[in-house]
């Protein structure tokens, strides 16, 4: 995989692409197959951040410099994902009290309530935006608010069911809204 990431070098932005190695995996791989994948998956968006944290230092286009930040945040939220699924292959999840689901769930609608309030608001406010560096901004943040309002709901759903909750519903719930699955720009 080829990351482009954008450098300042002598007043210019310049564009530095980093490779990072990748497998191919047969989707009817092993356990351990899909195990070294995540793991690999887990270092090549370790390595992201870190070549992010490097080149925003001298960066100082606010737009730039909130659009990498933000591509550094997926990143550590997609090792964090990736690392949720080395557990779920690695371990049994403990069963919950009918209290902690409850407790769960309540926390879950609230937050669905948030963000169903915070596209509403942004969706609102972004046709009366003129200028485009701020629209374009204001339309990201859209894009997620909108994923985290369709994964809360269905993380909803499988708290709903309860125990009847499989392993595939748990992948669903990990993968369904992450766009590019750990490529750069997503």
């Amino acid at each position: 995989m080829t990351a482009h990431l954008l450098l300042k070098r002598d007043e210019r932005l310049m564009i530095s692409t980093h490779t990072f190695p990748m497998r191919k995996v047969n989707p009817l791989g092993s356990k351990d197959e899909l195990l070294n994948f995540l793991k690999e998956q887990i270092e090549v968006e370790n390595k992201i951040v870190d070549s992010l944290k490097r080149s925003l230092v001298d960066i100082r286009n606010p737009v730039v410099q909130g659009v990498l930040k933000g591509i550094s945040l997926d990143s550590v939220k997609h090792a964090e994902l990736y690392s949720s699924a080395v557990r779920l292959l690695k371990e049994v999840s403990p069963a919950l009290t009918q209290e902690h689901l409850d407790k769960q769930r309540e926390l879950v609608e609230e937050h669905i309530h948030v963000e169903l309030e915070l596209i509403k608001k942004i969706s609102k406010t972004v046709p009366t935006i003129e200028e485009d560096k701020v629209k374009l901004l204001l339309e990201a943040i859209l894009e997620d608010e909108k994923r985290h309002h369709k994964l809360l709901k269905r993380v909803l759903e499988i708290l709903v069911r309860g125990e009847t909750i499989t392993e595939e519903d748990w992948w669903d719930v990990l993968w369904r809204n992450v766009p590019f699955h750990g490529a750069p720009g997503g």
